[in-house]
């Protein structure tokens, strides 16, 4: 005679970047052994691994692989609420004082922060139009490492999130052309082109929590967080 299986209750989210709403399950401790050797072995390769096999695990309805960054720190601070504690408790110390200080976050108070004026399409001339897509969470693993090159890091992370160029009715689709073909097109830019595409990154939404605090001589302190290292806990 077999164990009876424990249900699990079910949630509703919106993801941020797509507005479509998705259900999802706490996370139990299968998954939380994942998590655990995961962190316990500070390899990136492996934690992102473990993030995407939870999210897979956990979450209906969503592709993990083309998930944006910002949508996977979403999803995985509300699997956190619901699987450990809505209540996140920690010290920071104070970069003026020096002083610890206690802070406690509702993780239903974090939010994805979207600037105003963002777009996913960037126009480079007249006629030639990019469209972005958003960094995901493989992309993270290049900028990290010893013996990363960060600016050539940035820069091919900045040739993976043009999807497409739109020439008058012509649609072309980058994955369709080398590396070599796409450095080719993109080295031809001026750099009023790259500023308009550095805008791009620079306003694209962002998990992002500000809580304020008083220090012990009654002034106040500002703790500012973003992304999943700090909520992930």
């Amino acid at each position: 005679m077999a164990l009876p299986k424990i249900q699990q209750p079910l949630f509703e989210l919106t993801v941020p970047s797509t507005k479509k709403k998705i259900k999802y399950r706490p996370f139990t401790v299968k998954e939380e052994k994942i998590l655990l050797i995961a962190q316990e072995s500070k390899d990136v390769s492996q934690i992102i691994l473990a993030i995407k096999q939870i999210i897979n695990n956990c979450v209906d309805g969503v592709d993990v692989e083309k998930l944006a960054m910002f949508d996977m720190e979403y999803l995985l601070v509300n699997l956190r609420a619901r699987s450990v504690s809505d209540l996140i408790e920690f010290k920071i110390k104070d970069p003026e004082t020096e002083e610890d200080i206690q802070l406690a976050i509702d993780i239903d108070e974090i939010k994805v922060k979207e600037f105003e004026g963002h777009t996913k399409t960037v126009k480079v001339s007249d006629d030639i139009t990019l469209g972005m897509i958003y960094p995901r969470i493989d992309q993270l693993k290049e900028l990290v490492g010893e013996d990363v090159n960060v600016n050539q890091a940035k820069f091919k992370m900045m040739l993976d999130c043009i999807d497409t160029v739109v020439q008058g009715e012509e649609v072309y689709r980058l994955s369709d052309f080398t590396t070599e073909e796409v450095e080719d097109f993109i080295d031809g830019f001026t750099t009023e082109h790259t500023r308009k595409l550095k805008q791009f990154f620079d306003t694209m939404p962002v998990m992002r929590f500000e809580k304020e605090y008083t220090r012990k001589d009654g002034t106040k302190g500002k703790f500012v967080a973003q992304g999943t290292e700090t909520f992930f806990t």
